[in-house]
């Protein structure tokens, strides 16, 4: 742990007197922006490994001392404070590793975790098995939270097949309002179609941030395809689509090769 105390010291002296002036200035509110572009950052790093991740985690580890040496300058608790939280809720809510408790299944030890996190200090004042979902995570991270939450009482439905046809009638319902032609209808209606859909994908065990995150990688790597070979403001619509089916028989292709190769 010596290059992880020197990291402590660094800051320390970043933090110091003689320190930086744009370190000193840092505070928890200001750091808010930049922590969260680290995670993401760390986060597409995770896909591709080694160096690039070794350097994002290296980038997160700076966040989590730099935070903890503010709140220790404000006299609420330092680093070791932190590692010595995490360590004891680790043996904790492990306890069929640390203490006499069976839990040979993974759903068994959530169970038993869920059960812990009820019994702590900081959750037993909690009303609901909502409270506790952070407010800022993003809208579709948030829906499949509080599923997964609301799915832990019993309140779920059965299987798959009865999902899916809640997005279908979902689908229905934003197709009846379109027909109303009433904005805020059609949002409300959009909005429960993108839930279902969300709640489907859970039931088939697929993360529904992820799914969305690597769609989202797939059109802008085939639009940047079709960018590069034609002029966007004059080119027609046919045309362009002609260049994305390109890129999706390539992308096809590509995909055929790696699956011969191993």
């Amino acid at each position: 742990m010596k290059e992880f105390y020197r990291l402590v010291e660094i800051m320390d002296i970043l933090r110091g007197e003689n320190g930086c002036p744009w370190d000193k200035k840092q505070t928890l509110e200001t750091l808010k922006p930049t922590f969260l572009e680290e995670v993401y950052e760390t986060i597409e790093a995770m896909d591709i490994g080694g160096e690039e991740l070794k350097g994002e985690l290296g980038d997160v580890l700076l966040h989590i001392v730099f935070q903890a040496k503010i709140c220790k300058e404000k006299g609420e608790f330092d680093i070791e404070d932190v590692a010595r939280g995490i360590c004891e809720k680790l043996i904790r809510r492990h306890p069929h590793i640390f203490s006499d408790v069976v839990a040979n299944t993974s759903e068994e030890v959530a169970e038993n975790w869920e059960k812990i996190k009820r019994e702590e200090k900081l959750h037993k004042d909690r009303k609901s098995v909502l409270d506790g979902i952070p407010k800022i995570l993003p809208p579709l991270l948030k829906a499949e939270k509080i599923q997964k939450k609301a799915s832990s009482c019993g309140f779920d439905w059965d299987n798959p097949n009865d999902v899916f046809k809640k997005v279908e009638e979902e689908m229905e319902e934003v197709r009846e309002a379109v027909k109303e032609n009433d904005r805020n209808h059609i949002e409300e209606e959009i909005g429960d179609l993108l839930f279902a859909i969300t709640n489907y994908a859970r039931h088939m065990n697929i993360d529904a941030s992820e799914a969305l995150r690597k769609c989202n990688e797939k059109f802008e790597r085939r639009f940047r395809y079709v960018e590069e070979r034609c002029d966007m403001k004059n080119s027609t619509l046919d045309e362009m689509d002609n260049l994305w089916n390109e890129a999706k028989k390539i992308e096809k292709i590509t995909q055929k090769n790696k699956v011969n190769k191993n």
